[in-house]
């Protein structure tokens, strides 16, 4: 069986490329026949002089580089969790891609612009008890774009619904691998 896209996995906020969330996810695209990357962005997190979540902007355009590089040689899935959520759905704006899955994302990022995605096949996974951004304010981004959408009794890190993340990306990966067929 070939490649049948590529995954582009942006962490979070003050987290890594080797987080547990996106190594999880990492682990179901390999299961499910699609090559992966996950962007290192801690460089940029680090810049405190530009806001307290660091160069917002040059995360989204590293991410855009990437995206626009992937797109070239096939089919593209953007995921990620907190900020990389907010990059990831605010990229899939300006490449095309066959999916987006978000875990725990961001609705508004104060100046920065709201969050907003392409209408694609969309997954979310958000924590009830999310103390950063109200589940509510997902449930209401997530209804008029008919996202599937999971709502579990955790907090905004997840680390109680690691699997339950994984299975969600799994059910996107298996719907979008159809498509894209």
């Amino acid at each position: 069986m070939g490649i049948t896209g590529h995954c582009i996995l942006s962490h979070g906020f003050e987290s890594g490329p080797d987080a547990t969330k996106v190594t999880a996810l990492a682990e179901i695209a390999q299961r499910y026949g699609w090559s992966h990357e996950r962007p290192d962005y801690t460089d940029l997190d680090a810049k405190r002089e530009v806001s307290s979540l660091g160069d917002v902007m040059a995360r989204q355009q590293r991410l855009l580089e990437l995206a626009r590089a992937a797109v070239a040689r096939g089919p593209l899935l953007l995921a990620g969790s907190s900020l990389g959520a907010y990059i990831s759905a605010r990229v899939s704006l300006q490449v095309p891609v066959a999916g987006l899955f978000l875990l725990s994302p961001p609705t508004a990022m104060g100046p920065a612009p709201a969050l907003d995605a392409a209408p694609v096949p969309l997954s979310i996974v958000h924590g009830w008890d999310d103390e950063l951004i109200p589940a509510a304010d997902v449930v209401a981004w997530a209804q008029p774009r008919r996202a599937r959408l999971l709502l579990v009794d955790d907090s905004h890190r997840l680390s109680a619904h690691v699997d339950a993340g994984a299975e969600a990306f799994a059910r996107l990966l298996e719907r979008v691998s159809g498509a894209v067929a």
